[in-house]
């Protein structure tokens, strides 16, 4: 099979529906199985990332994981980023100029072209890293379903806190081994949002959200620097967060005043 291929065997079919996953998330059993047909090609050394490189973008973040995962862990793919329409190209241009080694391809365009590049591109698996917009997602879900993903990327993954909508149901049925999530929307004092992405990454660990919203109460967590010291505690081991000042060096140091101004005619009626 070439990569990228959709790969099940009638066994790991089995395993899947014994272990009662309606995610479609692989068992440990295959998991271990795929780390040991690896380690002939590749050392098995584990290496984690602690801190953000300085200056690079989210974007340049991503495009440099999966670069690593192709030239130093010997992992090609198949990878998915899945982004809005408008940054399609934008994405496709990164790839090309940072990495131009590893593949990437867009689905995006009418029907027609769509089924061409799906029985021409994608299912012959000569390719890394398919770069889709949401609404590509949903129309042909059905397609991407069949690929055993190695990264789901979702940028502006705040489209997903709702864990009800359309589209947050439909990438959690994917297969994958690794999901990323890129936001540079901070979440607001809503922390049943936040618990609906750590159960998109961690369905197995965040598998409640009446435990979650019980031990972190919104209400209790804005008073209690105790209570607000545990939630980011239990979030650091999945979070990598910078502020602006990390990656532009440029910007000048953030300044302040308040103007105090009277009500005016139509404030003072009303």
């Amino acid at each position: 099979m070439k990569p990228g291929r959709p790969r099940m065997k009638n066994d790991e079919k089995q395993n899947l529906l014994s272990a009662g996953d309606n995610r479609h998330r692989r068992t440990e059993q295959e998991e271990d199985e795929e780390l040991l047909s690896e380690s002939t090609k590749t050392t098995n050394v584990c290496v984690r990332f602690d801190d953000s490189p300085s200056g690079l973008g989210k974007t340049l973040q991503t495009i440099s994981l999966l670069g690593y995962m192709k030239h130093y862990r010997n992992i090609p793919g198949p990878h998915m980023v899945l982004v809005p329409k408008s940054t399609l190209y934008n994405w496709m241009n990164e790839f090309k100029r940072w990495v131009p080694s590893l593949r990437a391809v867009c689905l995006i365009g009418s029907r027609e072209q769509r089924n061409a590049l799906i029985r021409d591109v994608l299912l012959p698996g000569e390719w890394d890293v398919c770069v889709t917009s949401y609404e590509m997602l949903i129309i042909e879900k059905a397609v991407f379903k069949k690929f055993n993903w190695r990264y789901l990327v979702i940028d502006e993954a705040h489209r997903i806190k709702n864990e009800k909508s359309k589209l947050s149901e439909i990438v959690r049925e994917f297969k994958t081994t690794n999901r990323l999530l890129l936001t540079g929307t901070p979440l607001q004092n809503n922390l049943h949002e936040l618990w609906a992405l750590l159960n998109f990454l961690l369905p197995d660990v965040f598998n409640s959200s009446e435990d979650f919203d019980s031990w972190f109460d919104t209400n209790n967590c804005l008073g209690d620097t105790k209570l607000v010291e545990r939630l980011h505690t239990v979030l650091r081991p999945f979070l990598l967060r910078r502020i602006k000042a990390d990656v532009e060096k440029s910007l000048l140091p953030k300044k302040e005043i308040k103007m105090y101004v009277g009500l005016s005619k139509m404030q003072r009626e009303w």
